[in-house]
């Protein structure tokens, strides 16, 4: 009689984090400020209010909001504020950064949120697959933040890994 089958990898006791997970819901749109300068040049902190004011935010809604100024202006840190002050109530996420930066921004922003103890002494397998593409910053980062927890970090699949970090014995 065959010997029954044995799932060693459901066995391992090894923890598989996905970081595709992460990846940010919704569309990424741009928020020019150059739009709203004067000359291309300057930004008049009362004709910026009145703009804002009378946008139609609900464009924006569910939304992730990457917001940048394509022209070389000096732009107060107050008009940042107020596009923040407006998006807040509509967007899913927003972010000081070029529309194709803000993948990198939201990963940076959810590690930085991530609840490490949970993942003490456990062996980790991030996962190396994904079918969106997950930044290399999000692995250095995710790497960095576990590794004080972890007994081990190893990327790829639980069935196939290259080992990356484990916890020296005391």
């Amino acid at each position: 009689m065959d010997a029954p089958l044995v799932n060693r990898v459901a066995n391992s006791g090894l923890v598989t984090i996905d970081l595709e997970e992460m990846y940010p819901a919704g569309e990424v749109v741009p928020f020019d400020l150059k739009a709203y300068l004067f000359m291309e040049l300057i930004l008049k902190e009362q004709d910026f209010r009145e703009a804002l004011k009378a946008l139609d935010w609900e464009q924006y809604r569910g939304k992730n909001l990457a917001v940048f100024c394509s022209a070389d202006a000096i732009i107060p840190l107050w008009a940042y504020m107020l596009v923040a002050t407006h998006a807040a109530p509509f967007v899913a996420d927003i972010a000081l950064c070029e529309p194709a930066d803000f993948v990198e921004k939201a990963f940076l922003k959810k590690l930085a949120a991530l609840d490490i103890q949970e993942f003490e002494g456990k062996r980790l397998v991030i996962k190396g697959c994904s079918e969106k593409p997950v930044p290399a910053s999000a692995y250095l980062e995710i790497t960095q933040r576990l590794q004080p927890v972890a007994l081990s970090i190893m990327f790829g699949e639980p069935c196939s890994t290259v080992p990356v970090y484990k916890k020296a014995k005391s």
